[in-house]
């Protein structure tokens, strides 16, 4: 009898680990040199946490911060790709402030590139789009582990993790 091995695809955050990096972010603008006395902050908009709103008193801060935000990221094992910094910047009584989604969730459009590349590629694998994510089965651990290393290979523009590996 032959069993089936699989696992899930999908593009989404930690919140326990962004809610990390906030938090320490906070920390590093307060002891800043650079930063002390001015406008730069870093806050969630909602209780959700879906989105970050950060606050300074030129473009140089909000670059600034998003730099920390960056490196905090990295030193936790979370990607970069997550932030949505597309969002223009806003002036309000002389201080600017910019909107920075976090990306979640995998549409259509992205689960049919996944799948695409995982067919031509490793044909032997069998890869479902399930709502939000994709559901890749095969009758090996060798080849699901070898289907994640050309994943992480491409250079997609949002995050991926896997989760459920059976």
């Amino acid at each position: 009898m032959a069993s089936l091995f699989s696992f899930d695809i999908v593009s989404d955050y930690d919140r326990g680990e962004m809610n990390n990096v906030v938090d320490q972010t906070k920390r590093e603008l307060s002891a800043r040199y650079d930063l002390k006395s001015t406008a730069a902050a870093i806050d969630w908009t909602d209780q959700n946490k879906t989105s970050l709103k950060i606050s300074g008193d030129n473009q140089f801060h909000l670059d600034s911060i998003l730099d920390i935000v960056r490196k905090k990221l990295a030193t936790r094992g979370q990607s970069q790709k997550v932030l949505d910094t597309s969002a223009e910047p806003t002036t309000s009584n002389m201080v600017v402030s910019q909107l920075v989604s976090l990306k979640s969730g995998l549409d259509q459009d992205k689960a049919k590139k996944i799948t695409s590349l995982l067919r031509d590629k490793m044909p032997k694998l069998k890869a479902q789009i399930q709502g939000d994510s994709v559901r890749i089965s095969g009758s090996k651990k060798d080849e699901l582990q070898s289907a994640m290393q050309l994943l992480n290979a491409q250079d997609f523009d949002f995050p991926i993790s896997y989760t459920n590996y059976r």
